[in-house]
């Protein structure tokens, strides 16, 4: 038989790295997004990291370190509910919410917040703030985009979260051919479309509103089920936009947001007794090294002398 591989194969073999190989890190688009200049001895390239989970969404601000990667602020969909967006926290406009609150977050910490405010109105159209004339000496603050190991597909909630970062003041080099409302041309010679107001509906939630709307009439036992949180809040399809436009006006207004105030634990120790919530355990207190080997010492010493005794 043939040897295909010889043993100066295994010899020059290396083992992929952990993250490769259980599919997780793209290795090879991070080597490019991270890559600096030599001539730019220490100077950060940061990457706004766009992640999407089962239940929310979650956008950082992050740079490459040789010991590993540092973030400088991040936000996640489930903080929206302090702007008043308790429900529906991982469609395309909770994605938008959230990369404008990152952007905006960012920019608080930067001290850049003043200087560069972004696009306050919403819709849909194109925006790059490094375009914008501003009278601020600083240059905007650039983030490349991460998706990840995501599919960069046309109208993927990844570009909301882009959008809204951009919207936000943040220069995220893009272009526009993967939003939704773009088509592609036809043929050699015509002109691709856009449609901001296509994008500007996407941004706003319309395409929940008309699901909501079209299952409410058809099966109001399903549409009870599933939009069963937005019923607690009291939210129904007309109130969709005014809960977004709203949400937007605050995070512009406060993009810091509220604190958790951390609970202090309510028990009582009385040597060995602990009392919590008015029930009573009993858990020994740590008496450290010294203190273990005299009580060592003090049974030997017992037991020694109950043999001579006997």
């Amino acid at each position: 038989m043939k040897v295909l591989k010889t043993p100066a194969f295994f010899k020059r073999y290396q083992v992929p790295k952990r993250r490769r190989g259980s599919g997780q890190t793209d290795f090879a688009a991070r080597r490019v997004m991270i890559h600096q200049d030599k001539n730019k001895y220490n100077a950060k390239k940061y990457r706004l990291v766009v992640r999407l989970t089962n239940t929310k969404v979650i956008c950082q601000i992050v740079y490459a370190t040789i010991v590993g990667d540092r973030c400088v602020c991040s936000a996640n969909s489930t903080q929206l509910a302090q702007y008043g967006i308790p429900v529906g926290l991982k469609n395309y406009a909770a994605c938008y919410a959230t990369g404008l609150l990152v952007a905006r977050r960012c920019l608080k910490i930067m001290g850049m917040d003043d200087d560069f405010k972004g696009k306050e109105e919403v819709d849909g159209e194109e925006f790059h703030v490094e375009d914008e004339e501003t009278e601020a000496e600083r240059r905007p603050f650039k983030a490349i985009l991460d998706v990840g190991i995501r599919r960069t597909c046309v109208g993927a909630r990844i570009w909301g979260a882009l959008k809204g970062a951009a919207d936000g003041g943040l220069h995220v080099p893009h272009k526009i051919k993967n939003f939704p409302g773009y088509e592609a041309a036809e043929g050699k010679g015509e002109e691709a479309k856009y449609e901001a107001e296509a994008h500007k509906s996407k941004i706003f939630g319309e395409h929940v509103k008309e699901y909501m709307e079209s299952m409410k009439e058809e099966d109001s036992t399903k549409y009870e089920a599933h939009f069963a949180k937005y019923i607690t809040n009291k939210i129904d399809a007309e109130k969709l936009e005014d809960m977004y436009s709203n949400a937007h006006a605050k995070i512009r207004e406060d993009p810091v947001g509220k604190k958790k105030e951390s609970k202090k634990p309510g028990n009582t120790r009385d040597g060995d007794e602990i009392t919590c919530n008015g029930k009573t355990y009993t858990r020994s207190k740590k008496i450290g090294l010294e203190r273990r080997r005299e009580k060592v010492a003090e049974k030997i010493k017992a037991a020694q002398e109950k043999m001579l005794e006997d």
